[in-house]
């Protein structure tokens, strides 16, 4: 018969091991927070550089990362999606290390206080976008949609593409460029390099506004591509 015994450790020796483990796990503890602290401390001030030119006021709420993530060197926060403001709840990307390999995501509320555009009547769908049109409202941009334009320089100049309630923010697919270039107008395409500069005139297949690259007919086959500049004019990119 096996027969096993287990014996009681004294009352002593117990307490001794507790106080010990106690200690390892406080001073491991103690360094996460400390390196956690670094990281915190980098993305809190990237978010704050990024977005202190929006208001009057901004405030940061960061979820610390996972403790059983290694400490991240180096760390390069970075926005996922550039093209957008970091604002209301939020992922911040950090690369870590010397060759960057390493990427984590930190979640983030961000609260700025501040001004935003919102329409002062009713406009109507093809509408021009004029200064008159609009009206200052303050409160948390957060709380507005990551579509939102809240200044006055990105909506002025644009056409409303749906009925916009009065009282209502402007977010981006509300409005697009005029176009400068409408399908089947004569139009001048310039190609230039640095010891020459050609003009053809020619007949755009597409609508353009600004920026936009479109087709453009020479004759009865010979098709280009080239981008919008201004009203009628074209031009194209080496």
């Amino acid at each position: 018969m096996l027969r096993l015994r287990f014996t009681k450790p004294s009352t002593l020796r117990y307490w001794q091991v507790i106080l010990f483990l106690t200690i390892l796990y406080a001073t491991a503890f103690t360094k996460a927070l400390a390196d956690d602290g670094e990281l915190l401390q980098q993305v809190h001030q990237f978010l704050y550089e990024e977005t202190r030119s929006l208001g009057e006021e901004v405030v940061i709420d960061l979820r610390p990362p996972s403790p059983h993530l290694p400490e991240c060197v180096q760390p390069e926060p970075f926005l996922p999606n550039a093209n957008q403001a970091p604002l209301g709840r939020v992922s911040v990307g950090v690369r870590c290390g010397e060759d960057s390999r390493q990427v984590r995501y930190l979640q983030a509320q961000v609260d700025v206080i501040g001004n935003y555009v919102v329409a002062a009547r009713d406009i109507e769908r093809g509408t021009l976008i004029t200064s008159s049109m609009l009206s200052e409202r303050g409160g948390n941009l957060g709380d507005l949609s990551a579509q939102a334009l809240t200044a006055e320089e990105d909506i002025v100049g644009q056409i409303a593409q749906r009925p916009i309630r009065s009282g209502s923010a402007f977010l981006a697919h509300y409005l697009q460029a005029p176009h400068l270039v409408e399908r089947g107008q004569r139009v001048t395409v310039i190609a230039e390099g640095s010891a020459f500069r050609v003009s053809r005139e020619g007949e755009a297949l597409e609508n353009g506004a600004l920026g936009d690259r479109i087709r453009v007919r020479f004759g009865s086959r010979e098709i280009l591509t080239a981008r919008v500049t201004d009203q009628g004019i074209l031009v194209v990119d080496f």
